[in-house]
């Protein structure tokens, strides 16, 4: 019988390619603005599409919560199109079968879910920066599985001449892992005790930008900051490049809530390498309520050993 893994892996994978392909074809342009006047293009729909197709096949019991649905893209037969003609390159479908593989994302939490952010900073990749297909299996409002796809990332960030692409595979008690994009092992990855660094989100309004600078030097953190869409920032702490990653609310969105599809997957990725994850008041953060984490404030993210010194310097800043 197929594993949840074998069938995740190979349908993100597949997904990376798909992302690889729209960006080596130029077709950025074929992207629409949503209601939150935030991006979306042919490869978070063709992402999801894939990924949906072969979860849901695989484990038509298993429900999806994703971040995209086909409402927009039934509204507009070219761009369909456009993403029917890629997606067609893994898996055959018309347009309308493709809407209804994306639309298999549109389950709700429960106590069995996947939960999928197709493209994972949007924003980074229509820039050909850093973009996460991100993945993540919830049983019991606990992540058992995670994978993070980030087809633009060094396999060894301070060595940017080594090949990019990176799939962070995470096991609940069994560890965490880096491939590369065409699935071979590459090594186990840990986090490290040092140098000190810190990531934070590219686009300033995701995160509180004063408090983060403020924090980093109450840690005595020296480095320039590490600025990347995507939770790729989860991968660096997971593979001990960087030792902190915050996302603290934005003061002009106070009520603002993450999603549990922003998250998931970079909580095991993380805690499977020996860091920990948390909200900015030390609670685990509660993958059960919902799409968004309504009881939880902020992420904070660590090699485990700076967790609680960073949680204490938050309380004199927040």
């Amino acid at each position: 019988m197929v594993s949840e893994k074998e069938v995740a892996i190979d349908a993100v994978l597949k997904a990376a390619k798909l992302c690889q392909d729209v960006q080596s074809d130029m077709a950025l342009a074929d992207a629409i603005e949503k209601s939150d006047r935030s991006p979306v293009t042919v490869a978070d729909f063709g992402s999801q599409a894939l990924i949906c197709s072969a979860i849901g096949d695989a484990f038509p019991q298993d429900c999806i919560v994703a971040e995209e649905d086909s409402e927009a893209l039934r509204e507009n037969p070219r761009l369909s199109a456009r993403v029917a003609d890629y997606v067609n390159r893994f898996v055959e479908g018309s347009p309308d079968r493709v809407c209804e593989w994306i639309d298999r994302g549109k389950g709700e939490v429960n106590n069995r879910f996947w939960t999928l952010d197709p493209i994972d900073g949007t924003k980074g990749f229509m820039r050909r920066n850093q973009y996460a297909i991100a993945l993540a299996l919830i049983v019991d409002a606990e992540v058992r599985f995670g994978l993070i796809a980030c087809p633009n990332l060094p396999q060894a960030w301070d060595n940017p001449t080594t090949e990019q692409g990176s799939l962070l595979v995470a096991v609940r008690d069994e560890g965490a892992y880096m491939c590369a994009l065409d699935g071979t092992l590459l090594k186990q990855i840990r986090v490290a005790e040092g140098p000190l660094r810190f990531a934070e989100s590219f686009e300033a309004s995701h995160g509180d930008h004063s408090a983060h600078v403020r924090i980093t030097q109450e840690l005595g953190i020296t480095a320039p900051p590490i600025q990347i869409d995507s939770q790729a920032k989860y991968g660096l702490v997971a593979r001990g490049e960087a030792s902190v990653y915050m996302r603290l609310p934005n003061p002009r969105t106070p009520n603002y809530r993450e999603c549990i599809w922003d998250h998931a997957a970079g909580i095991i990725v993380v805690e499977e390498a020996g860091g920990k994850v948390t909200d900015m008041h030390g609670q685990s953060l509660n993958l059960s309520e919902g799409r968004r984490m309504t009881s939880n404030r902020g992420i904070v993210a660590t090699n485990g050993k700076l967790h609680e010194r960073v949680l204490e310097i938050i309380r004199t800043v927040k």
